[in-house]
């Protein structure tokens, strides 16, 4: 199974990006649509943070408090696809951002997103 993350890059402060990450896979079996679904991220020199997760109907979503109201997580099953809407960016923002999914623990390369005038 692989993850792969994109739509990372340089932005402004109070700018938004929009991620994605796209599910494929031949284990069988594989069903994308049975995942729950986080977006995590790592900023230099810290640890990684679980940033939002999604249930695998999508109807259950959470975020961490420090991109509440700013950031959603939202999937699409037919496209075996979540993204990460993020408005207001800030520097601290700034992070390889990651796609995992539950329960089997994948992950993707992660991208990279940068805040910054």
């Amino acid at each position: 199974v692989q993850l792969v993350e994109s739509g990372g890059g340089l932005v402004q402060p109070g700018g938004s990006l929009r991620l994605s990450c796209a599910a494929s896979g031949s284990a069988s079996g594989f069903t994308f649509s049975n995942f729950y679904m986080n977006w995590y991220r790592q900023a230099p020199g810290k640890g990684r943070e679980l940033v939002a997760g999604i249930s695998s109907s999508g109807y259950s979503t959470n975020y961490v408090s420090a991109v509440k109201g700013r950031f959603t997580i939202s999937r699409d099953n037919a496209k075996n696809t979540v993204y990460l809407q993020m408005n207001s960016l800030t520097p601290e923002d700034t992070a390889v951002y990651y796609c995992n999914a539950q329960p089997a623990n994948y992950w993707g390369r992660g991208t990279q997103v940068t805040v910054s005038s």
